[in-house]
């Protein structure tokens, strides 16, 4: 790793964050699959503890939870039976929470799909927030007893439940299903029925999907190992969050910045420095 310089160590994030794959990064940089792969994990783990550290008392007063999906090695349909309950084979989820006033991803957590990861993942959340908040989520029901347990009575929370179906006019193949009915339920406190949405989360997905190749759909750049994904998960919202700006924020300012825990865009350059 000391080999790269901070330009080259630039050169591949900027590749990263693109969408791009470990072997189309080695054929535009012309670095080994070994050294971007071990960039990747070492830069990955700096940017999670950074962020651990950097995301605290945020001023969000409404939050949307979703969680996505991915597999590591293979998916759970075809992983053998010796290796079916092996931690970090086969499907995999991403936990997300973000602001939707800010764009700001105040917490993840990469793991599985049950009530144990629910509730680690909101009680980080709570440990990062600054306000009592409305947070709305889908209708996975562990959300409801982490929430209550983590959150008590000091929260506004609503479940968005949709139902989704075939757009009877839409002929491609490939078209993602449409939301044919929703169904609130309010399960604490008094949420403000207006800003009851998962709409910016599951945008949030889509920006995921494009932004690391790995989470892309039918792709053969899936990771190998949980660790590999959990990296290029935080460096993915290391730039979302500091790097990259959202034109809804206006001109040249970041999730980070509208937050108050930036005072400018962060280059790649500054990114790489976390190595140091």
């Amino acid at each position: 790793m000391n080999r790269l310089s901070q330009a080259e160590r630039a050169q591949i994030i900027r590749c990263l964050v693109e969408g791009n794959s470990i072997r189309s990064t080695v054929r535009m940089t012309g670095f080994a699959k070994n050294t971007i792969t071990k960039l990747l994990v070492e830069l990955g783990t700096a940017c999670a503890a950074y962020q651990h550290d950097a995301l605290r008392n945020l001023p969000a007063t409404r939050i949307e939870c979703d969680e996505i999906w991915a597999f590591v090695g293979m998916k759970a349909k075809t992983v053998p039976v010796e290796r079916r309950g092996e931690p970090g084979v086969g499907d995999v989820w991403t936990y997300t929470a973000i602001d939707p006033d800010t764009k700001l991803m105040c917490s993840w957590l990469v793991g599985q799909h049950d009530r144990e990861t629910t509730g680690e993942f909101i009680a980080d959340l709570s440990t990062r927030l600054a306000n009592r908040v409305q947070i709305t989520t889908d209708g996975f029901a562990p959300y409801i007893d982490a929430i209550g347990a983590t959150f008590g009575s000091k929260v506004d929370y609503a479940m968005l439940l949709k139902e989704y179906g075939t757009d009877p006019s839409e002929e491609r193949r490939f078209s993602p299903p449409v939301v044919l009915a929703e169904v609130v339920r309010v399960m604490e406190g008094n949420p403000d029925p207006t800003k009851i949405s998962t709409s910016y989360v599951e945008r949030s997905n889509l920006t995921m999907r494009m932004g690391m190749r790995r989470m892309t759909r039918l792709t053969n750049g899936y990771s190998k190992k949980i660790e590999n994904l959990a990296a290029a998960v935080a460096l993915h919202f290391m730039h979302y969050n500091f790097g990259r700006p959202h034109m809804a924020l206006g001109k040249n300012r970041t999730p980070a910045m509208v937050a108050g825990i930036s005072d400018h865009v962060w280059t790649p350059e500054e990114i790489a420095a976390l190595l140091d």
